[in-house]
Formats: C-alpha cells, structure tokens, sequence
C-alpha cells in the first residue's frame, strides 16, 4: 500500500493544474487517469474542436504554474477586443484592450494543448506520481486517511482525495453528495470556420431568438472557433445539414459580419446541463472543476471557474501545511468550500439571468435586453466593472493577486 498526502482523481485540466501548483511544497502526489495524454501537438495539425477562453486570472495561474510560455510556444491565439450583439436590434456593447490599457482581454486555447503542457510539466516533477490508464474503484474514508483500491489492485493511502473527474464524477456520487442540475434544453454545436474577412483578434457573439452564436478567433486570421448554443432538435438538424446549406445558416445568423463562412471541420455537439454540488468538499475529499459545477458556455466561464478552483485549494493546501494543520479535515477545508461555492452560485444564476433574458424574440424583452447592452456599452464605469469580472480579477485567490507578480502586460 503506497501512501500519498493529495491524491487527485482525473488527469484533465483542472487535476493537472492542481498537481502542478502543490508540487515543490513537501507533498507526495498522485494522478488517476486512465486516459493518459499519448498524442503531441504538431503545428501542421488542424485545429481541435473542443477550445476554451482562457481569462485573465486563469492565465495568472498558468504562468505561477510555468507552463504559460510552453503553451505560447505552441498554438494560442490572444484577442484585443470582444463585440456583442443582438440580431435585428440596436443593442451592443464593445470592449476594447487598447482602450482599458490591456494588451489583450483573453486567448482562445485548444484543450488538448493545454492539457499536454500540463501533463508534461506534471511529468518532468519527480513529487508527481501518475497511474495511468487505471480508474478509482473502491473509496474508504477514515479518520486520517482515505483508502483507495484501483481496479488494477493496486492500494493507495491519502490525507487528501481530490474529485477532478468530470461533470458525472464518481467520486462525488461515492461520497453520496447530492447534486442539483437542470437541462437547458440546448446542445452547443462546435466546428471550425473559414472567414471571408479577417477576425481581427476579435471574439464576437450575437443572441438571436433560437440560442446564441460565438465565434472565437484563431491563431489563423481568417480562422475562428464556433460555439452556437441551440435547441436540441436544430443543434442535431445542423449538424446534419448540408454543407453549404450550413454555411450559408451561419453566415446569416451571424449577420455577415466576417463574410463567408466555410466549414473546414467535423461538426459536434454537446448537451448542455447545468450543475452545482451541494457540497464541494467534505471529509478527506474536495471536489473541483466540473466535478463540483458545469455551466452555460454563454461567457466562456467554464474553464476559468474550474482554474480558480484550483487556485483557491492550493493557497489553503500551502497555507494549511506550513501552519502544521490537516488539510484533509472537513473543518479545514470548509473555508475553500465557502469560497468556491459563492463564486459559482453567482456565475450560474449570472448565466441563467442573461440566458433568460436573451431568449425567444419577445418584443417587450427584447427591448428591455437592447436598452441594457446599450445603456453598458455608454454609461461610465460600467464596462470597466463588466471587463473585471470576464477577465476574472474581481476573483482571485489572496497568493494569486501577490502584487509582486505581474501577470498582465499593461500598454
């Protein structure tokens, strides 16, 4: 039986992240994944499907984590400004680096490289120990340790169990964590398009009456990511169109606003449910991630609430370690609990408002949303404050903010 103090269930994103940042601080780690990272990023390969938009406060736990400058060496593409729209209407409002004095407000990174960074510098630790492709099958919770048997036999001990296992997570559902969900009724359809014009390093999205249409731009000029969050029976009629009967969709409902739209990948889709644990920590474990909460990609918030996640538990890990306390102890974790759970709370009913009130083409609502998106887009102060919270600042854990480290390049 090999004993670890944090043992993290999932070698996605989030797990990674977290293995990374407790590494060097005098812990015995271990990663359960049982699909290990085994393809290499290559820059002729064609873009993933599956991209996330990496904020600010993200992109601060990355470069603490070191792995920023490996991801810029492979494939990132920042953006400088973000437009959103409401079709056939007056409502929008713009953001504009430059003008905030940013260099840029995000970057649109494929999971898989953030992923292989991560992996790669979890790998070149020797505190890091990984079990691959092998899973979780048998929990114990003791008083001071959690007993772990993996459905190799193999045996393992640990202070701390950490549920980074995805939105169905097998931990959370062991530990009999009640969860709250609900189906939003729409998939979001993912692809990659070819533009006519270039996007400018602009990230753009516009609310029509059936769902909601991003295009996240690329490294590629003229190549941008889409995210269309729809209802279930068109994501499908969709994704099954026609090509050029699809292209010709997208490029209306998008208003044209990059010319022509040419599909040069795969389309996708995902259904979208929403999730919140009723816990997120409780004795011996703590849940993060999509373990704990999924969202609507409406924001792109998804990953970043996850990384923040992450943030929160490795300064109360660290901090909990060198006051000689129990990290693993309900009573200790309860503090990151408190935390996540507040910033999660407010980003889903955040979500759940603008989804509602973005919805269906209903002329009073629709008015009301276009008097709100203008009245943001002109009044003072107010797109500062909207620009902190998608950048993330208004959200950071106490080390993360350490204004010793500068994290974002200011003009």
């Amino acid at each position: 039986m090999k004993s670890f103090d944090v043992v993290i269930a999932g070698g996605g994103m989030v797990g990674l992240a977290l293995a990374c940042g407790l590494h060097g601080c005098g812990l015995r780690i271990a990663i359960i994944e049982n699909h290990p990272v085994t393809k290499h990023f290559h820059p002729q390969d064609d873009f993933s499907l599956r991209v996330s938009a990496i904020n600010t406060a993200s992109e601060m736990l990355l470069k603490k984590l070191g792995v920023w400058e490996n991801l810029q060496a492979l494939r990132t593409a920042p953006y400088q400004g973000m437009e959103v729209w409401d079709q056939d209407s007056f409502g929008r409002i713009e953001f504009s680096a430059p003008k905030e004095g940013f260099s840029h407000l995000g970057s649109i990174i494929e999971n898989n490289l953030i992923r292989e960074v991560l992996w790669q510098k979890c790998e070149s630790h020797s505190d890091i120990t990984f079990y691959s492709s092998t899973q979780i099958e048998r929990v114990v919770w003791g008083e001071n340790d959690a007993f772990i048997t993996l459905n190799d036999g193999e045996m393992l001990t640990a202070r701390l169990v950490v549920g980074a296992d995805g939105a169905n997570s097998w931990l959370r559902k062991h530990a009999d964590i009640p969860l709250t969900f609900w189906d939003y009724e729409h998939h979001a359809l993912v692809a990659t398009i070819r533009t006519e014009h270039p996007h400018d390093n602009v990230a753009r999205q516009v609310f029509h009456g059936e769902g909601i249409l991003a295009f996240l731009p690329l490294s590629d000029p003229y190549t941008c990511s889409i995210v269309w969050s729809l209802p279930n029976n068109l994501a499908e009629s969709y994704k099954n169109a026609e090509k050029k009967l699809f292209e010709r969709t997208l490029g209306v409902t998008f208003d044209m606003r990059l010319g022509q739209c040419e599909l040069i990948s795969d389309r996708m889709t995902i259904p979208l449910t929403g999730r919140y644990a009723r816990q997120f920590a409780a004795p011996r474990l703590a849940l993060l991630g999509d373990a704990a909460h999924t969202i609507h990609p409406l924001a792109g918030q998804g990953v970043n609430l996850g990384f923040m996640d992450v943030a929160e538990l490795i300064g109360e890990i660290r901090r909990l370690k060198a006051e000689g306390k129990d990290f693993g102890e309900y009573l200790y974790l309860r503090r990151f609990e408190r935390r996540r759970k507040h910033a999660a709370a407010i980003m889903l009913a955040s979500m759940q408002g603008f989804r509602e009130l973005f919805a269906g083409n209903n002329p009073v609502k629709k008015l009301v949303r276009d008097i709100g998106l203008s009245l943001a887009d002109s009044l003072p102060g107010v797109k500062p404050k909207l620009l902190e919270q998608a950048m993330g600042l208004s959200d950071l854990p106490e080390w993360l903010s350490d204004k010793n480290f500068t994290s974002v390049e200011k003009i």
